[in-house]
């Protein structure tokens, strides 16, 4: 009986367990039993597979202080309709078992013991909204030990973002990070400044942000970073912070991206009306990936403009902190010299930046342009009608037959 039972599984059984996610769903039941610890499994189990919630994100954002890790999980939370669960609403904004005994260690300026931080979020992972929405976890693990105590709880996320940048960059830039009381949103005096008055006012500085507190805590981030690496190094992408919030985002891993994009292409009035993609995918393996979920567009369009046209388009970009509205210097100026002096430039708009972001583009666009063969090209350095009307001539235009 002990050799039938070292016996691996025969090759066709294991491909039919591979092919319908019969391991993933295996692995999620055994998850879900180490959290909820149910008192009868069977009837436990069952409910689990009539919720069908095991593609819900279970994701880790990480990374030191003013990395943006707040920034990434609220723009995660809002995409996959998800719940953020960080230190500030695990003490401030629920109501869990422990939680007045963590709120004492605060007030009284001592260091919340991992264990009960382990506790809370076990507790707040096991609600129903986390369950059936998913959770985007910020800020946690903060070391081994915490990795640990989450992971003997049956608490694995899926992905692991993880944020990182220069020291000075950090330092600098946590003193411009300013907070919404009412939604916790967080913007920056220079690179996320709101355009709506109301927010303006009310936004606060946080607390603990001198430059020796946050030198303290990037001392202990970097005490603590390499084992959490080496936890969750296989579901772990790292993401360069020092860059506008933009682009950080839009390096989020590509299936959570595609998650995105098969919920909202499969909705009624895409299916009705069709869809138009920009800016996506980005390289052959996106693509790929598209076509794997069968998400294939009827027409590619493949924007083409000289080097120079992209500069002056996009390194003169102009916004108005007070009212939001966007100018250009050669295109649109400001109307009057007191909106000149206060526009900013959004970092993203350097040339250093653009020619960072051109550089990622041209070493993707070959591969992909081959990956689609029937695409059509445009010169878009001409007045917009003109392209508008070539894109639509083509629109309009048959498809052409492939002949088999």
């Amino acid at each position: 009986m002990a050799e039938d039972a070292a016996r691996p599984w025969p090759p066709p059984a294991g491909a039919y367990a591979e092919e319908r996610g019969l391991f993933q769903l295996l692995q999620n039941m055994l998850e879900e039993l180490l959290i909820h610890k149910p008192d009868d499994p069977i009837e436990f189990m069952i409910n689990h597979l009539k919720q069908n919630n095991d593609d819900a994100p279970r994701i880790c954002v990480l990374g030191p202080p003013a990395s943006g890790k707040t920034t990434v999980a609220m723009w995660l939370c809002k995409h996959f309709n998800a719940i953020r669960v960080s230190q500030e609403t695990l003490l401030f904004k629920e109501v869990l078992m422990q939680t007045e005994e963590a709120k004492a260690y605060k007030e009284r300026n001592q260091k919340i013991p991992n264990a009960l931080w382990a506790n809370l979020i076990q507790e707040r992972l096991s609600n129903v909204d986390c369950i059936k929405q998913g959770w985007i976890l910020e800020g946690f693990p903060e070391n081994q030990e915490q990795a640990w105590l989450l992971q003997s709880s049956g608490i694995f996320p899926r992905h692991v973002v993880m944020l990182y940048a220069p020291d000075t960059v950090l330092i600098e830039r946590s003193g411009g990070k300013r907070l919404d009381p009412l939604t916790q949103e967080v913007f920056h005096t220079t690179f996320d400044w709101p355009s709506d008055p109301q927010v303006q006012q009310r936004l606060v500085k946080p607390e603990d942000l001198s430059e020796q507190e946050v030198s303290r805590k990037l001392l202990e981030y970097h005490r603590n970073f390499p084992e959490i690496f080496h936890i969750y190094q296989k579901v772990l992408k790292s993401i360069n912070a020092d860059q506008p919030s933009v682009d950080v985002l839009s390096q989020v891993p590509d299936n959570l991206v595609l998650k995105l994009l098969t919920e909202r292409l499969s909705a009624l009035d895409c299916l009705s009306n069709g869809w138009v993609l920009s800016g996506f995918p980005r390289d052959v393996g996106q693509g790929e990936q598209l076509q794997k979920a069968q998400i294939n567009p009827n027409r590619v369009f493949f924007f083409n403009l000289p080097y120079e046209a992209i500069m002056e388009r996009l390194s003169q970009r102009r916004t108005d902190p007070v009212t939001g509205e966007r100018y250009h210097t050669t295109f649109r100026p400001a109307p009057t010299p007191e909106i000149q002096a206060r526009l900013r430039q959004n970092p993203k708009d350097e040339e250093e930046n653009i020619e960072k972001r051109l550089d990622i583009y041209y070493s993707n666009v070959k591969a992909l342009q081959d990956f689609y063969q029937d695409a059509f090209y445009v010169n878009a350095d001409q007045d917009p009608y003109v392209i508008f009307e070539f894109i639509e001539s083509c629109i309009i235009k048959p498809l052409p037959c492939k002949k088999h």
